[in-house]
């Protein structure tokens, strides 16, 4: 508990040094607290350059961050969140400190010349890095450096974004990826001490001012539906430009990388001069088009150039988050379909600034497939319970409309492309590569679906396996049976309990001998008993049996040396 307030702490003055830099670089850059409040201005530091300085800006920043990056911390170079997830997922938790201090200057010199990109990566990434130089100084486990680096993720968003919940919610949703009542106290406890000292330093406000929120008519909530759907491709759609970009960024660009920012620069450059509201993050620009003061054709503009600003800022070697945008890019498409279902509906659409503020949480939840922290978010922006029913209706939709278009997400898409899978072993571990073939056991001798329990308590005892497959009448496998099952079902009263095998019997999650063992494990772990039926590859008929100790004995045989397919000669067979 103290360590957690200790990281909330950190993060909190670690978001007041961060959002400083910010508008210290942007205002020496641009002349301006915030460029896209008022695009196409000129410059006061350089007046007679007018608005095409913007030519320029973006190239000094790139010479400036570029060699910064490149030296010092090249894991600072991106989104952010990536990274601390694989920290989190395959490196115990471990970040070097000094990401902390490159991130935040180079972060803020990316936003501060121009860059389109926003500001949550570089923050979760700094608080993330703060809880994990603080675990290794005191020298805590493995586990609780996972859930320090959470704690520095989760107060950094509450801090930035004075959110406190949502900052939980990050945490847990995609950092984590798991949910425990340890896990929530600490980030909540990080959370609350880093959003005090956000607020005792920016006011208890949002960080944007959005329309009030009210639902006029029920067959809104049809528009909702189809906006959710629609946002959640549109997620999808930015996540492929963002990569599809990066990737011909490396394709072009032949040079040292410490350059690469600078002469991508040039090509950004051209795009702010364009279209200036992209430059920085842009909440100026989200906030008016919430209000409805943007034409449709305009706000498809915006969103087709956030898309293309953002992923060229970040393929260019910029550092910068890609939750902003998309809550930008949410924000366009909303107001653009709310405007349109106004034109076609308009005793029944409701205000345009309805459908931004949907808009904005299903496309970052299309995007990201995080769907409790994008309901979280909006409602803490808005402040307004009116908000959740259509808020959660349309993020719903837009998460599984993301998870039907891709297989990944716009953070774990990222470290697919460079042969990292989070939930598959790290690179270069004992397991990598195991197949379950190669490890499983022969199969205990099965129960017919027709066999008494007091019959099946008998076998299960002489089995050593706490569980045993079943198969039905017709010898098709019907699932699993386990010690605990049976034996709470002998303690029941006679009056309507399970009195045969296949009444108590589970199925779990199959598993085939072709699967690895790392993706196995999972449902191993999760399954009752000591171990799980493997199915052939069509999944009808079980073949072998994956237990805990006989994963054990092949990694602790490959370990040594032998072929792991001696693994399966040398597993023990259970009697």
């Amino acid at each position: 508990m103290v360590l957690a307030v200790l990281v909330g702490a950190g993060a909190g003055l670690g978001s007041i040094v961060f959002r400083w830099c910010i508008q210290t670089f942007t205002h020496w850059f641009s002349g301006h607290g915030d460029y896209a409040a008022s695009p196409g201005s000129g410059n006061p530091h350089v007046p007679w350059l007018g608005p095409f300085f913007v030519l320029l800006t973006p190239v000094v920043g790139g010479l400036l961050y570029g060699p910064l990056v490149n030296r010092f911390a090249k894991e600072a170079r991106g989104h952010g969140v990536p990274e601390v997830m694989l920290a989190v997922a395959q490196r115990g938790g471990r970040i070097s400190p000094k990401v902390a201090v490159v991130k935040t200057l180079a972060s803020a010199l990316t936003i501060g010349s121009g860059g389109s990109v926003g500001r949550e990566g570089p923050i979760v990434q700094i608080g993330s890095a703060l809880g994990s130089t603080l675990g290794r100084y005191v020298k805590v486990t493995e586990e609780r450096m996972k859930l320090l680096v959470a704690c520095g993720a989760a107060g950094g968003i509450a801090a930035t974004f004075n959110a406190p919940l949502a900052g939980v919610f990050f945490a847990m949703e995609l950092i984590l990826q798991a949910f425990t009542l340890e896990a929530f106290g600490a980030a909540v406890l990080a959370s609350v001490t880093a959003s005090v000292i956000g607020r005792a330093a920016f006011g208890d406000v949002a960080f944007l001012h959005l329309p009030a929120f009210h639902v006029d008519h029920l067959g809104q909530y049809a528009l909702f539906a189809l906006l959710g759907v629609v946002a959640g491709a549109v997620g999808v759609g930015f996540s492929r430009i963002l990569y599809a970009i990066e990737d011909a960024c490396d394709w072009a660009w032949r040079g040292p990388e410490w350059l690469r920012p600078a002469a991508g620069g040039l090509i950004l450059g051209l795009v702010l001069l364009a279209l200036p509201q992209m430059y920085g993050v842009g909440y100026p620009v989200l906030e008016n088009a919430t209000q409805g003061q943007y034409a449709v054709g305009f706000l498809l503009l915006l969103l087709v150039g956030k898309m293309i600003a953002t992923s060229l800022t970040i393929g260019i070697g910029g550092s910068g988050g890609v939750f902003a945008p998309s809550l930008f890019i949410g924000a366009m498409l909303g107001a653009a379909f709310g405007a349109g279902a106004h034109g076609l509906f308009p005793g029944s659409a409701g205000a345009v600034g309805a459908y931004a503020l949907v808009g904005m949480g299903a496309t970052f939840a299309g995007a990201s497939r995080a769907p409790i922290t994008a309901v979280v978010i909006l409602f803490e922006l808005t402040g307004e319970y009116s908000i959740i029913l259509p808020l959660m209706l349309a993020i719903v939709l837009a998460t599984t409309t993301g998870r039907v278009l891709s297989r990944d997400t716009i953070y774990t898409l990222k470290l697919r492309r460079r042969g990292i899978d989070l939930d598959g072993p790290a690179p270069g571990s004992v397991i990598g590569g195991l197949h379950v073939s190669a490890v499983m056991e022969p199969l205990p001798a099965p129960l017919s679906a027709a066999v008494p329990l007091s019959e099946a308590a008998a076998l299960l005892s002489r089995s050593g396996h706490g569980a045993l497959p079943v198969l039905d009448a017709d010898g098709a496998y019907a699932g699993v049976v386990t010690s605990q099952a049976v034996a709470e079902a002998m303690a029941e009263s006679p009056d309507g309990a399970p009195r045969t095998v296949g009444e108590l019997a589970d199925m779990p999650r199959r598993i085939t001998s072709g699967q690895t063992v790392a993706a196995a494990l999972h449902i191993l772990v999760a399954a009752a008993g000591t171990g799980v039926p493997v199915l052939d590859e069509g999944e009808s008929l079980p073949i072998g049996w994956l237990s805990h100790q006989g994963v054990l004995h092949a990694v602790a045989a490959r370990a040594s040396g032998p072929h792991p397919d001696a693994a399966r000669t040398a597993v023990p067979v259970a009697a």
